[in-house]
């Protein structure tokens, strides 16, 4: 793994969490439409008596158990990954990795927030890859 995959690792995963919780919300809002099983007495012993929501609901509460999990992970790397940072000499180049890889700015965003322009940003990410590239060298 590159530096830039390292730094990103947080990124993707943050966007893959995001993916998850649109797929709760839309399972949740399957069981809310579906009707549930009536309680008169049934007389086919075929039949389900379990309403079928409860199914979904089954399907959603495991998915947010898988991401908890996975927000576990994404808060143990950013503090990973943030710690590394930490160790950047330079003032700029550590902000502009802090807002693209902690923060998940986007390169425009970042740009405004360092006050410098988005041409200077990727100036300033290339050697703050370098640095970090100098630090994971002699930690690993």
């Amino acid at each position: 793994m590159n530096v830039k995959e390292y730094l990103e690792q947080g990124l993707y995963l943050d966007k893959e969490i995001n993916s998850q919780l649109l797929e709760v919300t839309n399972l949740r809002s399957l069981a809310q439409s579906l009707s549930s099983t009536g309680f008169e007495e049934h007389h086919n012993p075929n039949r389900p008596t379990e309403a079928s929501f409860t199914k979904i609901l089954e399907k959603v509460w495991e998915r947010e158990e898988h991401i908890n999990s996975q927000i576990d992970h994404l808060v143990d790397l950013k503090q990973e990954i943030s710690k590394t940072i930490d160790k950047v000499e330079d003032s700029k180049e550590r902000l502009v990795l802090r807002y693209r890889y902690i923060h998940f700015l986007k390169w425009d965003r970042v740009a405004a927030m360092v006050g410098i322009s988005r041409r200077q940003v990727f100036v300033v990410h290339k050697e703050a890859l370098l640095s970090v590239e100098k630090i994971l060298g002699t930690v690993h």
